[in-house]
């Protein structure tokens, strides 16, 4: 994998904030039925980054310790999060969250367990559990094929994307059931669109650690075929891009 994954998004962050998909309320009911969280329930959000998921379990009213190696990304997590007293910022990693054995209730990881070292990370998160806890995993999923504006997205990311094959995420499912093992866990699939206008695409696209940033030679070309499948594609001046957010759930016996 290219460079430290603690890095990649560190220039990104300002985008990420303002243009990478949240995550459905319908997850806090999910668990709420499933995995018996209460507001009581104390949650170890793993990569928290700048805070997306935390802030479903923050206004659940949950204590919530957010595990995050990039200081730029927490940083921001930071400030989005300010304003509620049970978040508790913590420059930890999936791998060694310094948090003391038997702390957590939940232990979760959106849009970041790709980047883990499986094995230790899964020590980890069993060091941490409290005995009966929950380890959710979740991803949202760009839809590739669904219409013509995301085939040709993808065809833009594949053609100029750095290492865009190597490090999406969507390989990481097919091995859940290893990390999980030789426990059972379950899945469960949300709808989450994004709309777009123009200046609202080139974020989304900027934000994503595989794409080239100013002064790359492939961020000119990228630029102008994002300008280019905008505007083929557009309906009264927007997009919309649908994302399917997956949830892996289960107790790490």
């Amino acid at each position: 994998m290219t460079g430290d994954p603690t890095k990649r998004f560190s220039s990104r962050v300002d985008n990420y904030v303002r243009y990478r998909p949240g995550y459905p309320h319908a997850i806090i009911e999910l668990l709420q039925k499933e995995c018996h969280l209460t507001a009581d329930s104390v949650i170890a959000d793993i990569g928290s980054g700048t805070g997306m998921l935390t802030r479903l379990f923050l206004e659940n009213g949950n204590r919530v310790f957010g595990i995050e190696p990039n200081e730029d990304m927490r940083r921001a997590g930071d400030e989005i999060l300010a304003g509620y007293p049970k978040f508790i910022s913590v420059g930890g990693s999936a791998e060694a969250t310094t948090l003391p054995e038997r702390t957590v209730d939940f232990v979760t990881a959106a849009q970041a367990a790709h980047w883990f070292d499986r094995q230790k990370a899964r020590r980890e998160f069993v060091r941490i559990l409290k005995p009966g806890g929950w380890a959710v995993m979740v991803w949202n999923e760009r839809r590739h094929e669904s219409t013509p504006f995301h085939r040709a997205y993808e065809a833009l990311l594949q053609r100029w994307g750095i290492d865009y094959n190597e490090v999406r995420h969507e390989g990481a499912r097919l091995t859940i059931g290893e990390f999980f093992a030789p426990s059972p866990h379950k899945e469960k699939v949300f709808d989450n669109p994004q709309e777009f206008d123009y200046a609202g695409l080139e974020g989304r696209l900027l934000s994503s650690s595989y794409m080239p940033l100013p002064g790359h030679p492939n961020y000119q070309p990228a630029i102008e075929e994002l300008k280019r499948v905008f505007a083929e594609h557009q309906v009264n001046g927007h997009v919309t891009m649908d994302h399917d957010t997956r949830v892996y759930y289960g107790r790490l016996g």
